[in-house]
């Protein structure tokens, strides 16, 4: 049995503690309760894939050429770094080295804010021309936020 609640106005969440109410307290097999923020939005990995895209055509790193999930991984892991979060690799099962990284599906709104941001501010510092689809994205971004802003 699950249950969620989006806690986005008092009705909400006087429904949430309705809910919790009525549940049954067992000692043996206790019931356990997340509370936690939410993780990004659609619109956010929308807007993520163009500019990884961007990144991917136009940056050469270290005389590499990446693929966009190349570059989430590049710029989920200095994302953490800057945030102080445990960055953990291991030697590859088969050779090499494998780096543990974030998972942008499981980052909340702002973390996910963090790598867009990074995304733009790395490109930008490399000369990358933003496509016209990631600037669209980012005018739409921009205004959203502006609307929203509280």
């Amino acid at each position: 049995m699950t249950q969620q609640f989006h806690l986005v106005n008092e009705s909400v969440k006087q429904n949430a503690i309705n809910y919790i109410r009525q549940l049954p307290v067992d000692n043996k097999r206790p019931m356990i309760l997340d509370v936690k923020e939410s993780t990004r939005t659609a619109i956010q990995n929308r807007k993520m894939w163009p500019l990884l895209k961007d990144l991917s055509d136009q940056v050469f790193w270290f005389g590499n050429k990446y693929d966009s999930d190349d570059w989430k991984d590049l710029i989920t892991a200095l994302v953490a770094k800057t945030k102080k979060q445990e960055q953990r690799m291991a030697p590859g099962l088969d050779g090499g080295v494998v780096m543990f990284g974030q998972r942008t599906s499981k980052m909340t709104i702002p973390q996910m804010v963090d790598v867009i941001e990074t995304i733009y501010w790395f490109g930008t510092q490399q000369g990358v021309n933003f496509s016209e689809q990631s600037r669209n994205e980012i005018e739409w971004a921009k205004r959203w936020g502006d609307s929203n802003a509280k």
